[in-house]
Protein backbone atom coordinates (compact mmCIF):
# COMPACT_ATOMS: atom_id res chain seq x y z
CA UNK A 1 0.00 0.00 0.00
CA UNK A 2 1.41 3.38 -1.06
CA UNK A 3 1.07 6.67 0.76
CA UNK A 4 -0.79 8.00 -2.28
CA UNK A 5 -3.51 5.42 -1.65
CA UNK A 6 -3.85 6.56 1.97
CA UNK A 7 -4.05 10.22 0.93
CA UNK A 8 -6.57 9.35 -1.76
CA UNK A 9 -8.66 7.41 0.78
CA UNK A 10 -8.63 10.43 3.11
CA UNK A 11 -9.66 12.79 0.28
CA UNK A 12 -12.47 10.46 -0.77
CA UNK A 13 -13.59 10.13 2.85
CA UNK A 14 -13.74 13.91 3.10
CA UNK A 15 -15.83 14.12 -0.06
CA UNK A 16 -18.14 11.36 1.21
CA UNK A 17 -18.75 13.13 4.51
CA UNK A 18 -19.28 16.52 2.90
CA UNK A 19 -21.65 15.31 0.18
CA UNK A 20 -23.59 12.35 1.63
CA UNK A 21 -26.40 14.45 3.04
CA UNK A 22 -26.33 17.14 0.35
CA UNK A 23 -28.50 16.66 -2.77
CA UNK A 24 -25.41 16.37 -4.97
CA UNK A 25 -24.72 12.58 -5.01
CA UNK A 26 -21.85 11.48 -2.80
CA UNK A 27 -21.42 8.25 -4.78
CA UNK A 28 -21.24 10.20 -8.02
CA UNK A 29 -18.55 12.48 -6.60
CA UNK A 30 -16.59 9.51 -5.25
CA UNK A 31 -16.70 7.66 -8.57
CA UNK A 32 -15.61 10.71 -10.55
CA UNK A 33 -12.87 11.71 -8.15
CA UNK A 34 -11.66 8.13 -7.81
CA UNK A 35 -11.56 7.82 -11.60
CA UNK A 36 -9.36 10.88 -12.05
CA UNK A 37 -7.17 10.01 -9.04
CA UNK A 38 -6.69 6.52 -10.41
CA UNK A 39 -8.08 5.09 -7.16
CA UNK A 40 -9.90 1.84 -7.89
CA UNK A 41 -11.44 -0.41 -5.23
CA UNK A 42 -12.52 -3.98 -5.88
CA UNK A 43 -16.15 -3.94 -6.90
CA UNK A 44 -16.41 -0.31 -5.72
CA UNK A 45 -16.56 -1.68 -2.17
CA UNK A 46 -14.57 1.21 -0.66
CA UNK A 47 -17.15 3.74 -1.86
CA UNK A 48 -19.94 1.82 -0.11
CA UNK A 49 -18.19 0.90 3.13
CA UNK A 50 -16.94 4.38 4.03
CA UNK A 51 -20.59 5.42 4.25
CA UNK A 52 -20.45 3.95 7.76
CA UNK A 53 -18.69 7.14 8.84
CA UNK A 54 -21.55 9.26 7.56
CA UNK A 55 -24.07 6.94 9.22
CA UNK A 56 -22.37 7.34 12.59
CA UNK A 57 -22.19 11.11 12.08
CA UNK A 58 -25.95 11.41 11.75
CA UNK A 59 -26.52 9.01 14.65
CA UNK A 60 -24.22 11.17 16.78
CA UNK A 61 -26.01 14.41 15.89
CA UNK A 62 -29.45 12.90 16.51
CA UNK A 63 -28.43 10.69 19.44
CA UNK A 64 -30.69 12.31 22.02
CA UNK A 65 -33.67 12.30 19.67
CA UNK A 66 -33.03 8.70 18.67
CA UNK A 67 -32.77 7.74 22.34
CA UNK A 68 -36.07 9.47 23.14
CA UNK A 69 -37.70 7.66 20.20
CA UNK A 70 -36.35 4.34 21.44
CA UNK A 71 -37.63 4.95 24.96
CA UNK A 72 -41.08 6.06 23.79
CA UNK A 73 -41.46 3.41 21.08
CA UNK A 74 -43.20 0.72 23.19
CA UNK A 75 -45.94 3.07 24.45
CA UNK A 76 -46.30 6.13 22.19
CA UNK A 77 -48.52 5.60 19.10
CA UNK A 78 -47.16 8.73 17.38
CA UNK A 79 -43.58 7.49 17.73
CA UNK A 80 -44.59 4.02 16.57
CA UNK A 81 -46.23 5.55 13.51
CA UNK A 82 -43.13 7.61 12.67
CA UNK A 83 -40.79 4.61 12.97
CA UNK A 84 -43.17 2.63 10.77
CA UNK A 85 -43.15 5.45 8.20
CA UNK A 86 -39.35 5.35 8.03
CA UNK A 87 -39.37 1.56 7.62
CA UNK A 88 -42.08 1.77 4.95
CA UNK A 89 -39.99 4.34 3.08
CA UNK A 90 -36.93 2.08 3.39
CA UNK A 91 -38.70 -1.00 2.02
CA UNK A 92 -38.53 -0.22 -1.76
CA UNK A 93 -34.76 0.43 -1.66
CA UNK A 94 -34.18 -2.72 0.38
CA UNK A 95 -35.97 -4.89 -2.18
CA UNK A 96 -34.61 -3.23 -5.32
CA UNK A 97 -31.10 -2.95 -3.89
CA UNK A 98 -30.95 -6.64 -3.02
CA UNK A 99 -32.27 -7.72 -6.41
CA UNK A 100 -30.19 -5.34 -8.53
CA UNK A 101 -27.00 -5.11 -6.42
CA UNK A 102 -24.64 -6.67 -8.96
CA UNK A 103 -26.15 -4.83 -11.94
CA UNK A 104 -25.88 -1.49 -10.13
CA UNK A 105 -22.21 -1.94 -9.23
CA UNK A 106 -21.08 -3.60 -12.46
CA UNK A 107 -23.03 -1.52 -14.98
CA UNK A 108 -24.30 1.73 -13.48
CA UNK A 109 -21.14 2.65 -11.56
CA UNK A 110 -19.86 4.41 -14.66
CA UNK A 111 -18.36 7.93 -14.73
CA UNK A 112 -20.22 8.86 -17.94
CA UNK A 113 -23.56 7.95 -16.35
CA UNK A 114 -22.57 9.88 -13.23
CA UNK A 115 -21.87 13.08 -15.16
CA UNK A 116 -25.11 12.95 -17.13
CA UNK A 117 -27.20 12.27 -14.03
CA UNK A 118 -25.46 15.05 -12.09
CA UNK A 119 -26.45 17.54 -14.79
CA UNK A 120 -29.99 16.22 -15.22
CA UNK A 121 -30.52 16.12 -11.46
CA UNK A 122 -29.18 19.65 -11.13
CA UNK A 123 -31.81 20.99 -13.51
CA UNK A 124 -34.56 19.00 -11.76
CA UNK A 125 -33.47 20.36 -8.38
CA UNK A 126 -33.42 23.89 -9.75
CA UNK A 127 -36.92 23.60 -11.21
CA UNK A 128 -38.35 22.18 -7.97
CA UNK A 129 -36.62 24.86 -5.90
CA UNK A 130 -37.91 27.68 -8.12
CA UNK A 131 -41.48 26.40 -8.08
CA UNK A 132 -41.71 27.64 -4.51
CA UNK A 133 -43.78 24.67 -3.38
CA UNK A 134 -45.89 25.60 -0.39
CA UNK A 135 -45.61 22.43 1.64
CA UNK A 136 -48.51 21.44 3.85
CA UNK A 137 -46.45 19.01 5.95
CA UNK A 138 -44.13 20.87 8.32
CA UNK A 139 -43.39 17.99 10.69
CA UNK A 140 -41.66 14.97 9.21
CA UNK A 141 -42.97 12.83 12.07
CA UNK A 142 -46.49 13.29 10.70
CA UNK A 143 -45.93 12.17 7.10
CA UNK A 144 -48.74 9.74 6.09
CA UNK A 145 -47.64 6.16 5.44
CA UNK A 146 -48.59 6.25 1.72
CA UNK A 147 -46.49 9.41 1.36
CA UNK A 148 -43.56 7.72 3.11
CA UNK A 149 -43.79 4.76 0.74
CA UNK A 150 -43.78 7.08 -2.29
CA UNK A 151 -40.69 8.84 -0.92
CA UNK A 152 -39.10 5.40 -0.71
CA UNK A 153 -39.84 4.85 -4.38
CA UNK A 154 -38.15 8.15 -5.20
CA UNK A 155 -35.15 6.94 -3.20
CA UNK A 156 -34.77 3.96 -5.54
CA UNK A 157 -33.86 6.41 -8.33
CA UNK A 158 -30.68 7.15 -6.39
CA UNK A 159 -29.36 3.67 -7.14
CA UNK A 160 -28.26 5.27 -10.39
CA UNK A 161 -24.99 6.97 -9.34
CA UNK A 162 -25.20 10.71 -9.83
CA UNK A 163 -28.88 10.98 -8.93
CA UNK A 164 -28.29 11.48 -5.16
CA UNK A 165 -30.13 9.60 -2.44
CA UNK A 166 -30.78 12.74 -0.41
CA UNK A 167 -31.70 14.70 -3.54
CA UNK A 168 -34.22 12.09 -4.68
CA UNK A 169 -35.86 11.79 -1.27
CA UNK A 170 -35.95 15.55 -0.62
CA UNK A 171 -37.39 16.36 -4.06
CA UNK A 172 -39.85 13.48 -3.75
CA UNK A 173 -41.02 14.63 -0.32
CA UNK A 174 -41.42 18.23 -1.52
CA UNK A 175 -43.44 17.16 -4.57
CA UNK A 176 -45.64 15.14 -2.22
CA UNK A 177 -46.33 18.13 0.03
CA UNK A 178 -43.47 18.49 2.54
CA UNK A 179 -41.72 21.79 3.17
CA UNK A 180 -37.95 22.00 2.62
CA UNK A 181 -36.92 21.52 6.24
CA UNK A 182 -39.26 18.58 6.90
CA UNK A 183 -38.24 16.92 3.61
CA UNK A 184 -34.55 17.29 4.46
CA UNK A 185 -34.94 15.99 8.01
CA UNK A 186 -36.95 12.96 6.88
CA UNK A 187 -34.16 12.27 4.39
CA UNK A 188 -31.70 12.24 7.31
CA UNK A 189 -33.72 9.64 9.20
CA UNK A 190 -34.34 7.54 6.10
CA UNK A 191 -30.58 7.57 5.47
CA UNK A 192 -29.92 5.56 8.63
CA UNK A 193 -31.56 2.23 7.68
CA UNK A 194 -30.82 2.73 3.97
CA UNK A 195 -27.09 3.35 4.35
CA UNK A 196 -26.71 0.83 7.16
CA UNK A 197 -28.44 -1.77 4.98
CA UNK A 198 -26.24 -0.97 1.97
CA UNK A 199 -23.13 -1.17 4.18
CA UNK A 200 -24.12 -4.50 5.74
CA UNK A 201 -25.14 -6.09 2.44
CA UNK A 202 -22.01 -4.97 0.61
CA UNK A 203 -19.79 -6.12 3.48
CA UNK A 204 -21.53 -9.51 3.43
CA UNK A 205 -20.97 -9.81 -0.32
CA UNK A 206 -17.33 -8.70 -0.35
CA UNK A 207 -15.72 -9.29 3.06
CA UNK A 208 -13.94 -12.46 1.93
CA UNK A 209 -12.13 -10.48 -0.78
CA UNK A 210 -10.95 -7.63 1.45
CA UNK A 211 -7.24 -7.52 2.20
CA UNK A 212 -5.53 -5.84 5.15
CA UNK A 213 -4.66 -2.90 2.89
CA UNK A 214 -8.30 -2.61 1.81
CA UNK A 215 -9.48 -2.54 5.43
CA UNK A 216 -6.88 0.11 6.30
CA UNK A 217 -8.01 2.36 3.46
CA UNK A 218 -11.67 1.91 4.42
CA UNK A 219 -10.79 2.82 8.03
CA UNK A 220 -9.06 6.03 6.89
CA UNK A 221 -12.01 6.97 4.69
CA UNK A 222 -14.45 6.13 7.48
CA UNK A 223 -12.80 8.40 10.06
CA UNK A 224 -12.55 11.38 7.72
CA UNK A 225 -16.11 10.80 6.48
CA UNK A 226 -17.41 10.79 10.07
CA UNK A 227 -15.78 14.11 10.94
CA UNK A 228 -16.92 15.84 7.74
CA UNK A 229 -20.43 14.38 8.07
CA UNK A 230 -20.81 15.87 11.55
CA UNK A 231 -20.21 19.34 10.14
CA UNK A 232 -22.68 18.99 7.27
CA UNK A 233 -25.55 17.51 9.29
CA UNK A 234 -25.30 20.26 11.90
CA UNK A 235 -25.43 23.06 9.32
CA UNK A 236 -27.57 21.78 6.46
CA UNK A 237 -31.10 22.17 7.87
CA UNK A 238 -30.69 25.86 8.67
CA UNK A 239 -29.00 26.54 5.31
CA UNK A 240 -31.75 24.83 3.32
CA UNK A 241 -34.49 26.59 5.27
CA UNK A 242 -32.97 29.99 4.47
CA UNK A 243 -31.46 29.55 1.01
CA UNK A 244 -33.10 26.57 -0.66
CA UNK A 245 -31.32 24.24 -3.10
CA UNK A 246 -30.17 26.54 -5.91
CA UNK A 247 -26.51 26.39 -4.83
CA UNK A 248 -26.53 22.59 -4.91
CA UNK A 249 -28.29 22.54 -8.28
CA UNK A 250 -25.61 24.73 -9.85
CA UNK A 251 -22.86 22.69 -8.16
CA UNK A 252 -24.24 19.49 -9.70
CA UNK A 253 -24.39 21.04 -13.18
CA UNK A 254 -20.85 22.45 -12.95
CA UNK A 255 -19.33 19.22 -11.61
CA UNK A 256 -21.17 17.11 -14.18
CA UNK A 257 -20.08 19.35 -17.05
CA UNK A 258 -16.48 19.45 -15.79
CA UNK A 259 -16.52 15.67 -15.43
CA UNK A 260 -17.72 15.19 -19.00
CA UNK A 261 -15.02 17.55 -20.24
CA UNK A 262 -12.40 15.64 -18.27
CA UNK A 263 -13.58 12.28 -19.58
CA UNK A 264 -13.50 13.55 -23.16
CA UNK A 265 -10.01 15.03 -22.80
CA UNK A 266 -8.33 12.54 -20.47
CA UNK A 267 -10.53 9.46 -20.79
Amino acid sequence: MHMFDVVSAAILGLVEGLTEFLPVSSTGHLLLLGHFLGFESKGKTFEILIQLGAILAIVTVYFRRLLSILIALPTDPAVQRFVLAVLVAFLPAMVVGALAHDFIKNVLFNPWIVCVMLIVGGFVLMVVDRRGLDGRYHDMAKFPLPMAFKIGIFQCLAMIPGVSRSGATIVGAMLLGADKRAATEFSFFLAMPTMAGAFAYDLYKSYSELTTDDITLVAVGFVVSFIAGLLVVRLLLDFVSRHGFALFAWWRIIVGAAGLAGLIVFG
